[in-house]
């Protein structure tokens, strides 16, 4: 299977489910348990409530000290960094599968 994307590995682990792609932090917005966070970045003041039933995370920017990087750590949840693509390559409501050890992005 050929990765739909690529990234920093940020948090080690496997967890697939479905993509929840997401620019900004709105308060209509939430995740359900096992959805897949993809955003551009987080920060301290945004997503933090959001990302507590995510199954991992996945963001456009970000390195391995990043905010997502040390909140999925934390969380103990898989996370890829610094894909610069993955809110326009994965189409919200997609199955797919972040590995977090090998910084890959599968869609299932």
């Amino acid at each position: 299977m050929h990765p739909l994307l690529s990234g920093t590995p940020a948090s080690p682990g496997t967890a697939s489910g479905r993509a929840r792609v997401f620019d900004k932090p709105t308060e209509d917005q939430a995740l359900e348990p096992g959805d897949i966070l993809v955003t551009v970045v987080t920060d301290p003041m945004s997503f933090v409530d959001i990302i507590e039933n995510a199954a991992a995370l996945v963001t456009d920017l970000g390195g391995i000290t990043s905010h997502p990087a040390i909140l999925a750590r934390e969380l103990g949840i898989p996370c890829v960094v610094g894909t610069r693509t993955g809110t326009q390559t994965i189409k919200d409501g997609t199955t797919i599968m972040v590995d977090g050890s090998a910084g890959q992005i599968y869609q299932v």
